[in-house]
């Protein structure tokens, strides 16, 4: 089922030098502080530090007790306390109250804050607000990429998108920069860099003032850049994910690339913890498949395995013992994890392809398309009215919002969330209706508002927030919604569409494709005015062999499905694309970090 690859494809660089870089550099610094020590890190740093050094390489380097941060008393006998934490005012005022806390009972210890991937300014403004700078040593790990998968980079950092697009902080601007450094330095030097967004542009600007004058490497293995912000194309996140190894992380949740799949899927009474990647040659088969295809596939492969395994019968002494030496044990490890994927999947169905979920994807596609908005709007007005979930309302009133530049609407989830709708007005998610536009249905539902008086305050706090979306305009401009009078074969996809039923082409990828073809943004001049971004092309180096190895940067998170779409555009065009971003995405997520609630 894994389409192949043209045959002049390049080969993809090998990331791993890139772990065993971060592991170093954690090594060198936890031997800064020698002897026993406990260390406490961070709640989000413990599957990423799983993946870069486990528990047995940080006893090796004399770490004797490992404790998650919980923000309470610490109950440690240790001489030596170290604290791997990011740079978050919240917990460094923790480890001050702790050192405090010593203090006041006479204890004396030696404390070492580790921060990744970089320290901000205002971490030390608190410990000397606090008293106990000079109680403490600290230190960088310029910790700034995890390879998820030959071919996936993630940042690991969640709050880039709502610190930097919601709250307007930069911070995060220089650990992106960092980032593109390092694989410059490691992988480059990239020939061409492109960019679309304020934030991309700042990415450049920045990275462009480290690399000046740096020393070039000889071997090179990636040729151009594109540096693309989530603001951009909010669209493709805001869908329901089709694709399996979309539809796994929405169902699942999968962090750092490995997803904790329960009972009902093992058919044992224990959660099992499997890494997701290419190493998975069951995963890697299915991982870019509509989910429309994966039963198939997987009723073949069972097919297949069975097969191999009634080759025992009739085997003389010598034939069995090879078979055993070279074949049984991949055969076991192939079905346990056609059993995974298969119990993986009946749980998927069972969730997805309810009368529920098929209602859900014809109105997301009937949003896309433009058509019958009146019936999509009493769907979404069914699924308010059902309380069935706030994320999922939400979502669906946003993208009714950017489809349909219109959604005056707020939901009756009580005043309490009142500055979440503030804060995806902000962001252009949800847009306001202009005045003396002819109403809609949605309007005459006033009785599920907050109430009228405080839904009127809100409209006139934040009308000045709100952006117009011009989804419709770019979607006829950039054809990314295929024709619905032609069948559509999941099975032998023609385009990029395929990732959501043939019905969309994502936003995102399209750009990337349209740029690659045309080698810049010429030709696009009214599709950039249209997303009104900071669109930008810059030649840096001769060009090299590795013109079609592209490193794809999304600055706010990127979706399984793009990178789904970015392969399957690799396999048409023989090119390579290595997704780097600063987090994983999906819709779920997108909302929660609006949330007024948000941590």
């Amino acid at each position: 089922m894994a389409h192949s690859a043209r045959k002049d494809s390049p080969e993809l660089p090998d990331f791993s030098m890139l772990k065993r870089l971060a592991k170093d550099q954690l090594i060198y610094l936890l031997e800064q502080l020698p002897g026993k020590k406990d260390l406490f890190i961070e709640a989000d740093l413990m599957s990423p530090l799983d993946r870069i050094a486990n528990v047995s390489t940080l006893r090796q380097h004399e770490v004797d007790k490992l404790y998650k941060v919980e923000y309470k008393p610490v109950i440690s006998n240790s001489d030596q306390l170290c604290f791997l934490i990011r740079p978050r005012i919240q917990t460094v005022k923790w480890i001050c109250d702790v050192v405090n806390a010593d203090k006041a009972a006479g204890k004396a210890r030696s404390y070492k804050i580790i921060f990744t991937s970089q320290k901000f300014y205002a971490c030390d403004a608190v410990l000397e607000e606090q008293g106990i700078f000079g109680d403490v040593t600290t230190d960088e790990w310029p910790f700034y990429l995890l390879p998820l998968d030959e071919d996936i980079i993630s940042l690991e950092l969640p709050e880039f998108f709502r610190d930097n697009f919601l709250a307007g902080d930069q911070r995060w601007v220089r650990t992106a920069s960092n980032a593109l450094h390092l694989l410059h330095s490691l992988y480059g030097p990239f020939s061409k860099v492109y960019g679309i967004g304020r934030c991309s542009k700042m990415v450049y600007e920045s990275w462009r003032q480290i690399k000046e004058g740096e020393q070039k490497t000889d071997k090179v293995d990636i040729g151009k850049v594109f540096l693309i912000d989530r603001d951009v194309d909010y669209v493709t996140p805001l869908c329901s994910q089709v694709v399996y190894e979309g539809l796994v992380d929405d169902i699942f949740r999968i962090k750092c690339g490995c997803v904790e799949l329960g009972p009902d899927v093992t058919s044992s009474d224990k959660s099992i913890k499997v890494m997701l990647n290419s190493q998975d040659k069951v995963f890697n088969e299915i991982r870019n498949e509509h989910f429309s295809n994966v039963f198939g596939f997987l009723s073949q492969k069972a097919r297949n395995l069975q097969t191999a395994y009634d080759k025992r019968r009739g085997m003389d002494i010598q034939q069995m013992k090879t078979f055993v030496s070279e074949e049984l044990k991949g055969l076991k490890q192939e079905h346990r994890l056609l059993s995974l994927h298969i119990g993986a999947s009946e749980s998927i169905m069972k969730k997805k392809t309810k009368q529920d979920f098929q209602e859900l994807l014809k109105t997301e596609h009937s949003l896309l398309e433009g058509f019958e908005i009146r019936e999509c709007i009493s769907f979404i007005e069914e699924h308010i009215n059902r309380q069935i979930s706030m994320i999922e309302s939400l979502r669906l009133l946003c993208l009714l919002s950017i489809t349909e530049n219109e959604s005056d609407y707020y939901c009756s989830y009580g005043i309490n969330h009142l500055l979440t709708f503030a804060n995806l007005r902000q962001l252009g998610l949800l847009v306001e209706q202009q005045p003396g536009e002819t109403l809609t249905a949605m309007e005459s539902k006033v009785g599920k508002l907050v109430n009228d008086k405080t839904a009127g305050k809100l409209t006139d706090a934040f009308s000045s927030l709100a952006k117009k979306s011009n989804f419709r305009a770019l979607s006829r401009k950039l054809n990314l919604v295929p024709k619905s009078d032609e069948e559509y074969d999941l099975r032998v996809p023609r385009d990029m569409a395929y990732i959501f039923s043939g019905a969309y082409v994502p936003l995102s990828c399209k750009l990337i494709e349209q740029v690659l073809e045309r080698d810049g943004w010429t030709g696009l001049e009214e599709v950039t005015r249209l997303l009104n971004a900071h669109e930008f092309a810059a030649d840096l180096a001769a060009k090299n062999d590795a013109q079609r190895t592209i490193l794809v940067m999304f600055l706010g998170g990127c979706t399984y499905s793009e990178i789904s779409a970015l392969r399957f555009l690799g396999r048409e065009r023989g090119f390579k694309f290595i997704v780097v971003t600063t987090a994983i995405t999906n819709s779920s997520r997108l909302i929660e970090a609006l949330l007024d609630n948000h941590v």
